[in-house]
C-alpha cells in the first residue's frame, strides 16, 4: 500500500498535483489559485480541450511553473449535489490508474471546496484516499521478469483537505477493511496448485493472532458428522477438505448473543468433476472459492478494527476433481441435515457444500441471520452481467439492509426471486431434492436448494458472486483479476445491523 497523509487545504507544488473541477469547468478555491499562478492556462486548457468538469473526465498537462510538480492533472466531479463517496474513490482510484506505471513517486490530491456538495470534507479525503489503494493493488507474487518500466512507482499520496484530522481518523477504520480486501484478492489470485484447501484453511488460522477463533474441521470429523454432500464433492481429489469456522465476538458483545454467520463457497478448483467443464476457461476457476474469499477477508477486517459485534464465517473448502473415487450423476447423499439429494450434475457442486456448512452453521452457533456468497451459477451472470451480484433472500428487512450496504459501498446487489413455483422444479423421483433444476431460471433454482436448508424463520440471504468477484478488464477500483468484491459490503452491513 502507499503511505497516505491528509494536510490542511492548500496548492502543492511538488510530484503530480490533482485539482478537481465541477460540472461547467469550474474551479474551487484551490484550483483557481493554481489557475492564477499559471498564467490562467488551467482555464484556457479546459476551454480548448473540452474538458467540462463532468464525472469520470481527466485533463492532464506538465506543470513546469508550479514549482517542482512534475505534471497537474483536473478531475471531474459533475453536479456537486450529486457526489458520493464512490465517486470520490473512482476519481482516487483513476488516478492511480493512470500514474501507477508512471515513474512518479507522489501524489497530491487537493479536495476543494465547492458550493452544493453535501458530503463532509473528511468523508471526500478519506474516499478519494480509500479509492486510490484498492486501485494500486497488484498480484505479481510469480513474476520474476518484471521490467523496471512495468513496476508501480507510486509510494505517496497526500490529501489536502480542510478536516485534515478528521480525515485520517476516518481513514485508519478503513484501512483495516482495504487490508480485508487485500487478503480477499491474495487468496482469489492463488492459482489452485499453491492454494489447496489444507493451504487455504492454514492461511486462515493465521487469522487467529487479529483475535478470532479459528476451528478447522478434517474429513474424519466431517464425515463422522454425516457431512454427505460436502464430502460427496470433496471425494474426486487427492486434496481433502476442509472446514473453517472463525468467530468474532467484538468489544462489549454479550455472552450470549446470537451472531451474524457469513458463509463462503470454497471451491479452490472446479473441473466440474464428471460433469467435466469444456476446457476453455477453465484455467479461471480457481476463482471458485471467491465466496469463502470474501469470508475470509470480512473477518480479517472486522477483526481488525475492532468491529462491535458478534460474527461468524464458515467455509467449506474442498477441491472438485474427476476421479475413480469421484461423485456419479445419478449418485444419492444425505446430507448432515438428513435430507438426501440425487446429484444430476457433479458441476453444480458448490449448493451440495454450502448445504453442510449452512447446517453446522446453524447447529452450532444459533446465528440470528446467515448471508452465503457463492461464485455458484453462471446463469447469474447472464441475467446481470458483471455489474451486480444476484440476491436472494427470505427476508425483506435484510434484503433492504445489504441493497443499502451495496449502495454505499458501490458492491452492488440486484435481487432477485424464490418462491414455490420455482423449488418445486428441484424435487426428485427418488430422493428429497436433485441438485439442479432446467435450464431456465438456474440461478433461482440454485438458490431454492439453498434455502431448503434454511431452519424455518431464520432471516437468510444468499449472494450469487459468479459475476463480481473475477474481472476480465481493469476497472477505476481494480486492475483485471480479482476485484475483492464482498468484503466492504459485509462490513457495511455489520456496520449498519450490528454496531
Amino acid at each position: 500500500m502507499m503511505q497516505v497523509s491528509f494536510t490542511p487545504l492548500n496548492l502543492p507544488r511538488t510530484g503530480v498535483v490533482v485539482l478537481l473541477a465541477r460540472n461547467s469547468a469550474t474551479l474551487g478555491e484551490i484550483g483557481r489559485e493554481a489557475d492564477d499562478a499559471l498564467g490562467g492556462a488551467l482555464t484556457r486548457l479546459m476551454k480548448n480541450s473540452r474538458f467540462r468538469g463532468e464525472k469520470g473526465q481527466m485533463l492532464e498537462f506538465a506543470a513546469p511553473d508550479l514549482g517542482r510538480a512534475s505534471r497537474l492533472i483536473l478531475c471531474g466531479i459533475g453536479k456537486p449535489a450529486d457526489l458520493s463517496t464512490h465517486d470520490l474513490e473512482l476519481l482516487g482510484g483513476r488516478v492511480v490508474a493512470r500514474l501507477i506505471k508512471s515513474g512518479e513517486k507522489s501524489i497530491s490530491v487537493v479536495v476543494d471546496d465547492f458550493d452544493g456538495v453535501t458530503l463532509k470534507p473528511q468523508d471526500m479525503a478519506a474516499h478519494v484516499a480509500m479509492g486510490a489503494q484498492l486501485r494500486l493493488y497488484r498480484f505479481d507474487k510469480y513474476r520474476t521478469t518484471l521490467r523496471d518500466v512495468d513496476q508501480t512507482s507510486l509510494e505517496r499520496i497526500t490529501v489536502l483537505t480542510r478536516a485534515a484530522k478528521r480525515s485520517e481518523t476516518l481513514y485508519a477504520s478503513y484501512k483495516d477493511v482495504l487490508e480485508g480486501v487485500y487478503f480477499t484478492r491474495d487468496l482469489v489470485s492463488e492459482p489452485a496448485n499453491a492454494l489447496t484447501p489444507a493451504v487455504f484453511a492454514e492461511r486462515l488460522q493465521a487469522l487467529a493472532e487479529h483475535g478470532l477463533t479459528i476451528t478447522t474441521l478434517g474429513p474424519e470429523e466431517m464425515l463422522s458428522m454425516g457431512m454427505g454432500t460436502l464430502m460427496g464433492v470433496a471425494q474426486g481429489s487427492a486434496n481433502p477438505p476442509r472446514l473453517v469456522a472463525m468467530e468474532y465476538r467484538g468489544p462489549g458483545t454479550s455472552k450470549n448473543s446470537r451472531p451474524l454467520a457469513f458463509i463462503g463457497k470454497g471451491v479452490t478448483f472446479d473441473t466440474g468433476g464428471i460433469s467435466l467443464k469444456p476446457p476453455g476457461g477453465m484455467e479461471d476457476m480457481k476463482f471458485d472459492m471467491g465466496g469463502a474469499g470474501i469470508v475470509g477477508g470480512t473477518m480479517l477486517a472486522l477483526a481488525k478494527r475492532k468491529a462491535k459485534a458478534h460474527v461468524v464465517g464458515l467455509v467449506g473448502l474442498v477441491e472438485n476433481m474427476p476421479s475413480g473415487t469421484a461423485q456419479r450423476p445419478g449418485d444419492v447423499v444425505t446430507s448432515m441435515s438428513g435430507q438426501t439429494v440425487e446429484v444430476i450434475n457433479t458441476d453444480a457442486e458448490g449448493r451440495l457444500v454450502l448445504a453442510d456448512v449452512m447446517h453446522y452453521a446453524q447447529e452450532t452457533f444459533n446465528p440470528r441471520l446467515m448471508v452465503d456468497l457463492a461464485t455458484l451459477t453462471g446463469a447469474i451472470i447472464i441475467s446481470l452481467g458483471n455489474e451486480y451480484a444476484g440476491m436472494f433472500c427470505n427476508d425483506d428487512a435484510l434484503a433492504d439492509s445489504i441493497n443499502k450496504a451495496g449502495q454505499t459501498t458501490g458492491d452492488k446487489v440486484w435481487r432477485m426471486p424464490i418462491g414455490p413455483a420455482y423449488d418445486r422444479l428441484i424435487n426428485s423421483q427418488i430422493a428429497d431434492m436433485k441438485n439442479v433444476g432446467p435450464r431456465e431460471g438456474g440461478s433461482i433454482t440454485a438458490a431454492q436448494f439453498l434455502q431448503r436448508f434454511v431452519k424455518d424463520g431464520r432471516p437468510w440471504a444468499h449472494l450469487d458472486v459468479a459475476g463480481t468477484v473475477w474481472a476480465k478488464s481493469d476497472n477505476p477500483l481494480y486492475p483485471k483479476g480479482a476485484t475483492g468484491y464482498g468484503v466492504r459490503l459485509l462490513d457495511q452491513l455489520v456496520r449498519d445491523i450490528a454496531e
